[in-house]
């Protein structure tokens, strides 16, 4: 045997391990399907939203600042992704992981006070 084969033998358990999981997956789903009960009634076909009756409808238009909160959230959130790796690797980085991390957050803080001025926060008006 090669070399290259032999180490494709040590991804083995991975591959049985994957078709394993698969087929009870699948499994599951074909047979709770074909055993499980199949009433269709109009009250398991209303939407459920944690034991609170709908109502109106689904389709009306919500507010533009609900939506510019969650884009403002993900975006000042995102940068406690970058500031981990910075976190750990801190020692190595040195001084000029330092500067490019204040660069980094005074970015955000001008970002922010636009923000703010801007009044993307304020529900009132």
């Amino acid at each position: 045997m090669e070399a290259n084969q032999s180490h494709l033998w040590e991804y083995l358990p991975v591959v049985v391990m994957a078709a394993v999981a698969l087929g009870f997956v699948i499994t599951t789903l074909v047979v709770t399907h074909l055993l499980g009960p199949n009433r269709k009634t109009k009250v398991k076909s209303e939407a459920f939203e944690c034991g609170i009756e709908s109502q109106g409808n689904a389709r009306s238009p919500f507010s533009i600042k609900y939506f510019l909160v969650a884009i403002l959230f993900v975006l000042f959130d995102v940068e406690v992704i970058f500031m981990y790796p910075w976190a750990v690797n801190f020692r190595e980085l040195g001084l000029f992981g330092l500067l490019e991390m204040f660069t980094f957050m005074g970015l955000m803080v001008v970002g922010l006070v636009y923000i703010i001025r801007k009044g993307a926060l304020k529900w009132d008006e």
